[in-house]
């Protein structure tokens, strides 16, 4: 109500937390996310494991380094996702506190909106 009267902006910045400088791991973790979730990461891995299986099944006839079950790529691909699921997470846990604050923050402005054009009437 007094930023009302006196004709203030109530909330010059959305929140202190959400314009603090961000860490190494934060910023690792969203470049990180950015890439596992796009196009290019998919393609690249689809491109990696099929160079993977074919120079196992037709380069490497006589002795291959990684026989047809393909246990070590087995693995590679399961330390990836057990390392790359909670980056991702810990991307999205972030981005998810932004957007709670940035509603918070939006609900104040329209609150705001509400009670000014109910007192000009």
């Amino acid at each position: 109500m007094k930023a009302i009267e006196e004709n203030e902006i109530l909330f010059p910045k959305c929140h202190p937390k959400f314009h603090r400088s961000e860490t190494f791991g934060e910023r690792v973790s969203d470049k990180i996310a950015a890439f596992g979730g796009s196009w290019t990461f998919i393609i690249a891995f689809f491109s990696f494991i099929l160079i993977w299986i074919l120079i196992n099944i037709v380069l490497i006839i006589s002795k291959p380094f990684d026989p047809y079950p393909f246990i070590l790529l087995n693995l590679i691909l399961s330390c990836l996702a057990a390392i790359q699921a909670p980056i991702i997470m810990m991307s999205q846990n972030r981005q998810e506190m932004k957007d709670r604050l940035r509603s918070e923050h939006d609900y104040k402005i329209n609150l705001k909106a509400e009670l000014e054009i109910r007192f000009t009437q």
